[in-house]
């Protein structure tokens, strides 16, 4: 009876400290995703600023490859802070990494436009979306694997699934802030000269508020268990690639997942603009509500990961994009209904979080202690910035060249090729790495 009631007690203390820290993290996340995510939501207004004027698809071409060429960065980030993360602690590398974000947050707030600098307008864009790639390169992999490790081994998809609500929630901040801005407090005009640039104010001051937080965070105890490694083996690539099974798993489970959930979310408004022909109020609109479901959705998915595996939702996931995704965006093109477009664009939500909810805590749960941020992070930073990245721009190039559906069989045949990797992966909730920290 004592021991019971001893072990009872302990794990409610852990619980409790587990859910503060879940917090801490979950906030700091949120912040640098709202920064990145103010980029895309805020395109439709700036990017005639940073470019000749013209054919708005082509300025919004060139804002796509610029916010591509961002994705690039996502590797880089990924390796340094996952190397930070896994030989200096997780806590010192999410802290470095909003710090980046904030910089580029304020560049873009700053810089002049291209009828008053020239060239330089665009050059200055790039460079600030180039450190918050790197930035988010690495927020991504330490993140998940800080959430992963802090909770309990029962939780573990339930917890995780809050790095998701939080990177939806910094989009639903982003666009929140459009819809205010757009409703209530500017005009069109006033927007398109310089009321974008009051988001990216916004985000360089919420990074002081995250740096905060995360400077008040413990470390996990999984990463304290492997000071006692030698440093030199620590978050290396070399120690990496002795797990080329758990890498090449990361990349086939990432790379259908990624380019579905940024079709569906970041591309989405513009898509609902430039092929629909909604307002851009009405898209605003029909992002933020189907994103807020879609981030509650999270938590309930990642829970029932909990009770029946990781393995079922990504099958789930996989074949129904596979089978939906050409009907759901070729009846979303068509239709002229703005509640039509919502439902259809719930749907694909609803489907996509069958990754969403547990990609992270899945590729955690496939390293060990001493390279698992950078084993998170790397990987799916790379296969992100190829698949994800490039999403925006291969879909306005095509519609450009007038063959826009091709891009809906893209994205089905990446999901496909994902399904593949996971009918044939294991179950990671019954194999996990975190298992071994203790």
């Amino acid at each position: 009876m004592d021991k019971a009631t001893t072990t009872t007690a302990a794990t409610e203390k852990i619980s409790g400290s587990t859910l503060k820290a879940i917090i801490g993290g979950s906030v700091g996340n949120l912040v640098e995703w709202y920064d990145w995510y103010a980029y895309s939501a805020f395109a439709l207004y700036f990017s005639a600023a940073f470019f000749p004027a013209g054919n708005p698809t082509a300025q919004l071409l060139n804002t796509a490859g610029i916010f591509a060429l961002g994705f690039l960065m996502r590797p880089i980030g990924g390796w340094i802070f996952g190397r930070i993360a896994d030989k200096v602690g997780r806590k010192q590398s999410m802290t470095l990494s909003v710090l980046l974000m904030s910089l580029g947050s304020l560049l873009i707030a700053f810089t002049p436009t291209y009828q008053s600098i020239g060239i330089l307008a665009p050059v200055l864009l790039l460079l600030a979306r180039l450190l918050q790639g790197l930035s988010v390169g690495g927020e991504y992999g330490v993140s998940a694997t800080y959430l992963s490790e802090m909770a309990s081994k029962n939780r573990r998809g339930f917890y995780s699934s809050f790095q998701y609500v939080t990177l939806i929630g910094g989009q639903l901040i982003a666009l929140g802030i459009q819809l205010i801005l757009q409703k209530l407090l500017l005009s069109e005009e006033q927007l398109q000269a310089w009321g974008w640039r009051i988001p990216f104010v916004i985000g360089a001051l919420l990074s002081v508020v995250a740096l905060y937080l995360r400077k008040n965070l413990r470390e996990t105890h999984a990463f304290e268990t492997t000071k006692k490694e030698a440093e030199k083996r620590k978050g290396t690539i070399k120690a990496l690639l002795q797990h080329p099974r758990a890498v090449l798993t990361v990349v086939g489970l990432t790379l259908g997942g990624t380019l579905a959930f940024y079709t569906y979310t970041t591309y989405m408004q513009k898509f609902l603009v430039n092929t629909v022909h909604l307002t851009k109020g009405q898209s605003t609109l029909i992002s933020f509500v189907s994103l807020l479901i879609f981030a509650l959705l999270q938590p309930a998915f990642g829970a029932l990961s909990d009770r029946i595996g990781r393995r079922p939702l990504l099958i789930g996931f996989g074949v129904l994009g596979t089978l939906f995704t050409i009907p759901l965006l070729t009846l979303l093109s068509h239709t002229d209904n703005a509640w039509t477009a919502f439902f259809l664009l719930l749907c694909a939500l609803v489907i996509v979080s069958g990754y969403t909810s547990i990609n992270a805590v899945v590729k955690a749960e496939l390293f060990p202690a001493g390279v698992r941020a950078l084993g998170v992070g790397l990987p799916y930073a790379l296969t992100v910035a190829i698949f994800g990245g490039t999403a925006e721009y291969i879909a306005l190039w095509l519609k450009d060249w007038g063959h826009e559906s091709l891009f809906y069989w893209y994205i089905t045949g990446c999901i496909f090729c994902s399904l593949l990797v996971y009918v044939f992966m294991k179950d990671t909730r019954s194999t996990s790495k975190l298992n071994e920290d203790n």
